[in-house]
């Protein structure tokens, strides 16, 4: 069990946060699964089914701790000498018209499925990696029914050059944007913001955004907020790293579990990195609803100390 929206949870979840999971289902997805979601805290009051059999599988092959590839299984399994499995066999990639801006996917999240939690609203909304249509459609509707707050991890197939109308749609309408470098770098291809952090979060934050974050993996993140006209890199928190699967995603549930407490970016990019530093140490999501407060803090405590503010010009 694994998925954008689980890590992020996971991640929130190591601060305390309760999170509700707004997602759909098909028919196929084991009901276990989402009872032991509800064991381990979360709220699956948002999880819509859709009728019939509903794939969604993901296969990453790691080229190196930066950089992913969800492309061409038979190639990866052949360096390795291995006969690609079965269910990799008619597979293209992992989201599959996630970048079609005029319709969704069968399993995107639209407007319609935010009433799920029209009567007991949460106070903020992430967006995990997904469809572009449902970045650009699911916020107002967050927003309609009292959510103050929405955060957008865009995902490497809505960051392409030729998206880039809608992701400054995206961008008119969230609070805090969070791409990963190397997205970052496709979005902006040859342009000065590809190689410059400062140049892309300022570019970001002028379309909207109060608070705009590069995610470096091992170098931790980068992050300006506009409204304090500061910016900060803070580092990633040494430990051993099992599987980086899924850090992104648990950096932003952090970050947003402790913003809607403090509106404060810098304690809340530090609580992030903090969830993405246990969440590296095993394989999948579910070990992170293990991780006690006290490891939590003294971790944050060694962040916040060797967090750098940048300058601006």
């Amino acid at each position: 069990m694994g998925g954008n929206a689980l890590y992020a949870a996971a991640g929130a979840r190591v601060w305390g946060c309760q999170p509700v999971i707004l997602a759909r289902a098909g028919d196929n997805f084991p009901a276990a699964w989402l009872e032991r979601m509800r064991a381990l805290g979360l709220d699956t009051r948002g999880v819509c089914r859709v009728p019939g059999w509903q794939e969604h599988r993901t296969f990453y092959a790691y080229l190196d701790a930066h950089t992913r590839d969800d492309t061409r299984p038979a190639l990866h399994f052949a360096r390795l000498g291995l006969p690609v499995p079965e269910d990799l066999r008619s597979y293209v990639h992992s989201t599959l018209g996630q970048d079609n801006p005029h319709a969704y996917e069968p399993l995107a999240v639209q407007p319609g499925d935010v009433a799920a939690l029209a009567e007991c609203p949460p106070s903020a909304l992430h967006i995990a990696p997904c469809s572009i249509r449902t970045q650009l459609h699911v916020p107002a509707a967050a927003r309609a029914i009292g959510v103050r707050w929405v955060s957008a991890d865009p995902g490497e197939r809505a960051m392409r050059p030729n998206l880039l109308p809608f992701v400054e749609a995206v961008l008119s309408q969230v609070d805090a944007f969070m791409p990963s470098e190397q997205e970052v770098r496709t979005l902006f291809a040859d342009r000065p913001q590809a190689e410059h952090p400062l140049l892309a979060l300022r570019w970001f934050m002028e379309r909207g955004p109060r608070i705009a974050v590069v995610k470096q993996g091992a170098r931790g993140v980068v992050l300006c907020d506009r409204e304090a006209g500061r910016c900060w890199h803070v580092p990633a928190y040494p430990t051993t790293v099992v599987d980086v699967t899924g850090a992104g995603d648990a950096f932003c549930g952090g970050f947003m579990a402790c913003f809607v407490q403090t509106a404060d970016a810098l304690e809340s990019a530090v609580a992030g990195v903090v969830a993405a530093s246990f969440t590296v140490e095993d394989y999948g999501p579910l070990h992170l609803f293990e991780v006690m407060p006290e490891k939590a803090r003294v971790r944050a405590a060694w962040v916040r100390a060797h967090a750098q503010e940048l300058k601006t010009t």
